[in-house]
């Protein structure tokens, strides 16, 4: 079978949805390299900083793992912006709903709220702004992570003198997070993880501390 006989969902066979679904299943596999595409594009986006879009995320990328984040931190920082040129008025959503499937909800939420977080940085600057929009999310499990997410990785990295790592050295890392299952429970379910290098050696001495 090379294509459905169709034209109305409603008058599919079961040989044919099982045919769609393995195809469907094969392409997904490229998932990744769609992905690291469309970050190439960041660079011919509309910017206006001192870096390009894709700058600015490689930069995050590249604090979060000099940082010591863990593989669903450091790509979630890498594609936080990547809605920009698609989705400009829902960026953070957009690349939320693409990891949703293969992260866990910690990173996953950080990165669909962080553009409420951000504007901590700017809001107080443009007429109709809220400056204090991350209040609405106060009390949230995550709030302290996805502050820390924009003050460590986000806000910070548009230093044209940072030396980013380039994308070919978080690439690995993109595929082996796409390769995953989607909806394994046992990633997107999993039990939280410190942001970064400097919260874990503080959970270290507390616990050393101990008598």
């Amino acid at each position: 079978m090379e294509r459905v006989n169709f034209t109305q969902m409603k008058d599919g066979t079961k040989e044919e949805y099982e045919f769609l679904t393995n195809h469907e299943i094969e392409y997904t596999k490229g998932t990744a390299e769609r992905l690291l595409t469309a970050l190439e594009k960041l660079d011919e986006g509309l910017s206006g900083y001192q870096i390009t879009r894709l700058g600015h995320s490689t930069q995050s990328a590249t604090r979060a793992w000099r940082d010591g984040a863990d593989i669903d931190w450091v790509v979630s920082a890498l594609l936080h912006d990547i809605g920009d040129i698609f989705a400009p008025y829902n960026h953070d959503e957009y690349a939320a709903t693409i990891l949703k499937p293969f992260v866990r909800e910690q990173c996953r939420w950080c990165v669909e709220t962080h553009g409420d977080f951000q504007m901590l940085y700017y809001g107080h600057h443009l007429e109709g702004f809220d400056q204090n929009k991350r209040d609405r999310h106060k009390g949230h499990k995550y709030f302290a992570d996805c502050a820390e997410f924009c003050e460590r990785w986000d806000q910070a990295s548009f230093d044209p003198d940072y030396d980013s790592l380039p994308l070919s050295f978080f690439a690995p890392m993109v595929h082996e997070v796409f390769a995953r299952t989607p909806y394994d429970p046992a990633v997107t379910g999993a039990a939280d993880q410190p942001l970064c290098v400097a919260e874990v050696a503080a959970a270290r001495a507390l616990e050393e501390a101990k008598p």
